[in-house]
């Protein structure tokens, strides 16, 4: 939970060589070889602009489906889905909708159709775990954090091969006291090795968030708590101050990116959100008062459920103890935030090698006490929000990104559904299960 620790790739790594690092964890070029019916298009993808050229995209129809608008609420029964050149190029009802000929067609016939999900913080480390989530329905995501800037390289990989990876925003490494064998994944990094303290004085604050953003980050992660994952942690333990957070929201807004917090006391949370931060992560202990400031300020609230019921059960007893006691603290405080306003995006907070699916988290949301349609908005319009990325995702209209999920059952009376996908697409391309 919040970064497995995990070797360093084989060969070094710099700022230069992310596309070799690409190559190196995700083999790229034999995923591209392997994606058939493929079709070059320009790229349409989260607002980066690939390095080496446009990936691969799709023409596909999904037809016969109930489609599902988050946006909306609309429900609409027999629909096509058109998708030219990875995007949606018209979807609604079958009497109202143009299909041009000769398009390889999905039949969805007697089941429900919508938007790919987004996972709003997940941890992915390898090719495997980024073609996992795909297939498990979250055709975009947000990083929580990697080691070794796998997840750059992962959001490369995202644009020239789809089918393998979702369309990611990649935070780069934590932004934590310990860096641990992280001071490896960069030669910039090294000399923060020297510090007794650790990474905890403005100025070494502001080189992680520099170092960060030159190797192309689009978020920056941080915490304020210890992890609650780490049976030897303690998650209410603060280890960062409000002036420590508000050097690294500074040195990251100065670089035009926002700030995701690993949180878990009443004291650090609100410290998180009065620091500027634009996401609370986890967030088991946030108070009301806090949770007032966030709707005022607009900072979202990834709660991650999921991780937290994954404690419930495990065979360290402090684990088990901790997500017993945890999940229901947590869950009323997501029914809170819902009521008072708080924005919501939904993360699994997989890894590990463990990929869980983001429609569980949905599921959750519902069980906190959310609407159907509103728990679902937490992993497509409202996600896709936070993401920067409402214009392309989260949607099937016209312009939006070609990313669907076909699931088999009513969404809407049973959210659980979406946690087993019976198709997926990315970019207009059928994704092998």
């Amino acid at each position: 939970m919040c970064v497995e620790n995990v070797p360093p790739p084989p060969s070094r790594v710099t700022r230069r060589g992310v596309l070799a690092g690409a190559a190196a964890l995700a083999g790229t070029a034999a995923a591209l070889s392997a994606a058939p019916g493929a079709v070059a298009a320009p790229a349409r993808d989260s607002g980066h602009g690939p390095r080496t050229g446009a990936g691969p995209t799709g023409d596909l129809v999904v037809e016969g489906g109930t489609l599902l608008d988050p946006a909306t609420g609309e429900v609409t029964e027999d629909t096509v889905v058109v998708i030219r050149d990875g995007v949606v190029q018209a979807a609604g009802a079958r009497s109202r909708t143009a299909v041009p000929k000769g398009l390889p067609k999905m039949d969805a016939h007697g089941r429900w159709v919508l938007p790919g999900l987004i996972d709003a913080h997940i941890h992915l480390n390898t090719a495997t775990e980024a073609q996992d989530a795909v297939r498990k329905g979250a055709t975009g995501a947000r990083s929580g954090s990697t080691n070794f800037f796998q997840d750059i390289a992962v959001r490369e990989l995202a644009r020239q091969a789809p089918q393998q990876a979702p369309r990611l925003r990649a935070a780069g490494i934590f932004v934590t006291p310990d860096l641990g064998d992280t001071v490896l994944a960069d030669p910039d990094l090294t000399p923060l090795a020297r510090l007794r303290d650790g990474v905890r004085s403005a100025q070494a604050l502001r080189r992680v968030v520099e170092i960060n953003l030159a190797r192309g980050a689009d978020v920056v992660k941080t915490r304020v708590n210890e992890r609650a994952g780490l049976p030897e942690q303690d998650p209410l333990t603060q280890v960062y101050s409000y002036e420590q957070l508000s050097e690294i929201t500074a040195a990251a807004r100065r670089g035009g990116k926002g700030v995701l917090c690993h949180s878990y006391s009443e004291r650090g949370c609100d410290d998180a959100v009065r620091a500027g931060i634009r996401s609370l992560e986890h967030g088991v202990f946030v108070g009301e008062r806090t949770l007032r400031e966030m709707r005022r300020r607009g900072t979202y609230f990834t709660p991650t459920l999921t991780a937290i019921a994954g404690m419930v059960g495990d065979p360290d007893p402090v684990l088990d103890e901790r997500g017993r006691t945890y999940l229901p603290i947590l869950k009323e405080a997501v029914r809170t935030a819902h009521e008072l306003g708080v924005p919501l995006a939904a993360g699994t907070d997989s890894s590990g090698g463990t990929v869980e699916p983001i429609g569980r988290e949905i599921a959750l949301m519902r069980e906190a006490g959310l609407p159907a349609l509103d728990a679902i908005r937490t992993a497509t319009t409202g996600a896709a929000r936070l993401l920067g990325t409402e214009r392309t995702a989260g949607r099937l209209a016209h312009g939006f990104a070609g990313d669907v999920i076909v699931v088999d059952g009513d969404p809407l009376a049973d959210p659980s559904v979406l946690a087993a996908p019976r198709h997926v697409v990315r970019a207009g391309l059928p994704v092998r299960n």
